[in-house]
This record gives structure tokens, C-alpha cells and sequence, in this order.
């Protein structure tokens, strides 16, 4: 129909997105809030929140097209915001990390900072502009927050100082082992990169937050990943971008320990399946096949607790 191509030619939504909507029924009634809230610079609001965080949630594609998502983290203000439609990002390249491959000069990239003691996330994606190892700029492309649905508290100390790398070289893998597996199966928290290759010929890459009671993720004795999807906003960034390229990185972190789990594989996604009912309000399920798998112990500077963090929100009542 032409309105409706005309429609998805000027719509903030790409295919996969208008897809994944158009499958619920929401097409029309997503098309204001995505004019409206999906933007092309930072309020102000974004630009003072980045500031604030000790550590940052990014997406990133390599070299050969795989997509990782990673977790960098630094003393509040190694991030800032110049202007509306930029963020300067203070961390050194760390060649230990499987993202950084795709952090160069003119790479796109995703970016999600979260406060997890708050519940509070805004996501951001864009270009990096870079002069040196030490640091970077990301050009808005898109910039949109998210409620705190499906987050669990928690509250972050440093162990060590950011700048100082941990001593404890990475593992690489092609299948999980008995640590890996641990840390999958009691996760309440993941994060979840993906990407898209749009008709203009920009690359657009996003990352997102998964939660759920610990065990939310499904996880076979072949080593595949079936996790539930629940009632969300209804942007279908992940998914939709899943329905154009089945290309997922995913980053699972052990909170006492500062270890970090990062998988990069290919999805399927299933909107009508039985197994859906297995899972308690889940409203569709994805399955991830990890192909490559990098443990990194004591790769953050940062521990959690969930005790303190549930303290510190009721004194804030």
C-alpha cells in the first residue's frame, strides 16, 4: 500500500522493527511515540545522567561482523556530554576485550547506561569519532530512554582502580564449560547486543538490558540459550533488528565476583511456538547459538551487592 510505504520510509522504525509491531498490532500506535521520543540528540536530562554512572554498557560490531556486547567501567565523569548531539567517552582501548575490535574511528556503536540501584537506563547509538587510544567521541544517531521494567537493584563498589586492568588473562572457547554454564544458569541479568545494516547504508547497532527472576534463561545440554521475551515497550529495537540479522552478542556478569561471560552466535526468533508457555508471561521466545565465547575474570573493577541497593531505595522512599 503507498501510505504505507510512505509510512515506513519517514517512520524511526526500520523493517524488522515495523515487523515485529505490525505482528502485536501496534503499528499505528507506535508511530507517534517513535516520532516523538526516539531522537537525533540528547536531552538534557541524558546529558546529565551519563555523567553520574561508574561504569557503561556498550554494543559493537568486529571486523568480521560479529556482534559483542561488553561493560567498561570509570570513576563518574569519565563520560560527558559536549553538546546535545555528543558524548565523550573517557577509556583507554583494551585489547582483552572481543568489542573494542569494533571501536574505531567511524564504527557505529550502542551505549547503554544504566543505574541499576535506581532502576534508571537510557540508550544511545551512533558513530565514534576518535583521535586517540585514550578516548572517544560517539555522534548521536539515535537517543531514547527506557521505564526500569525487569531490572534488578543493585548497588556497585570499586575493588580497584579503573585504569588498572586485571592480571587474569581471558579464556577463549567454543563451547561452555561448567563455570560458563553456572553463570548463565543463575543469572537475573544480561545484556544483549545487536545490529542492522540500514537501506541508506548506515549501520545501526543497539544493546539492551534482560531481566528476570534468577534461571529466566533456558539454557539446553547442546548449549543453546532459549530466553523468554516479556511485555515491553513495544519498540522492538532487539527483535526487530533479530528479524534482518540474526546476529546476537550477549555479556552475562557475575556481580561478586566482576567476572564477565561474553557470547557472540546467531538467533532465531519464535513469535508462535509451545514452548512460549513453559515460560511464565513470556509473550515470544528467541534462542541464541553462542559460536564464540570469551570468559573474563575479575574483568571489572566493580562488585555488587543487592542487599545495599534495596536498603539504599527504601531510604530514598
Amino acid at each position: 500500500m503507498p501510505e504505507q510505504t510512505r509510512q515506513d520510509a519517514t517512520s524511526p522504525w526500520h523493517q524488522g522493527e515495523l515487523a515485529m509491531q505490525r505482528s502485536v498490532g501496534v503499528v499505528e500506535r507506535m508511530d507517534g511515540p517513535g516520532r516523538n521520543f526516539v531522537r537525533k540528540a540528547m536531552p538534557e536530562q541524558h546529558r546529565a545522567f551519563f555523567p553520574m554512572l561508574p561504569f557503561l554498557v556498550l554494543g559493537a560490531v568486529d571486523a568480521n561482523g560479529d556482534v559483542w556486547a561488553t561493560l567498561r567501567a570509570g570513576r563518574p565523569g569519565f563520560m560527558s556530554s559536549p553538546d546535545p548531539e555528543a558524548l565523550d567517552v573517557d577509556l583507554p582501548r583494551d585489547p582483552a576485550d572481543p568489542a573494542d575490535d569494533g571501536m574505531e574511528d567511524g564504527d557505529a556503536i550502542a551505549m547503554l547506561g544504566i543505574q541499576l540501584e535506581t532502576r534508571r537506563r537510557n540508550r544511545l547509538n551512533g558513530v565514534i569519532r576518535r583521535t586517540d587510544a585514550e578516548a572517544f567521541r560517539v555522534r548521536v544517531g539515535q537517543s531514547f530512554g527506557n521505564c526500569p521494567q525487569y531490572i534488578q537493584p543493585r548497588s556497585s563498589v570499586f575493588v580497584r582502580d579503573p585504569d588498572r586492568p586485571t592480571a587474569v588473562a581471558p579464556l577463549h572457547s567454543r563451547q561452555l564449560d561448567h563455570r560458563m554454564r553456572g553463570m548463565i544458569e543463575g543469572a537475573d541479568t544480561f545484556f544483549v547486543a545487536s545490529y542492522v545494516d540500514r537501506d541508506n547504508g548506515e549501520r545501526q547497532v543497539d544493546v539492551s538490558h534482560r531481566g528476570g527472576h534468577a534461571g529466566f534463561v533456558h539454557l539446553s545440554a547442546d548449549g543453546v540459550l532459549t530466553i523468554p521475551d516479556f511485555s515491553g515497550n513495544r519498540f522492538f529495537n532487539t527483535l526487530g533488528n533479530f528479524l534482518v540479522n540474526p546476529k546476537a552478542g550477549l555479556v552475562f556478569i557475575d556481580f561478586e565476583t566482576g567476572d564477565m561471560l561474553q557470547l557472540t552466535g546467531t538467533v532465531e526468533v519464535l513469535l508462535d511456538s509451545p514452548d512460549i508457555t513453559a515460560f511464565q508471561n513470556a509473550e515470544r521466545l528467541w534462542r541464541f547459538s553462542p559460536e564464540k565465547i570469551v570468559l573474563r575474570p575479575d574483568a571489572l573493577p566493580l562488585r555488587w551487592s543487592k542487599e545495599s541497593a534495596d536498603l539504599l531505595r527504601r531510604s530514598r522512599g
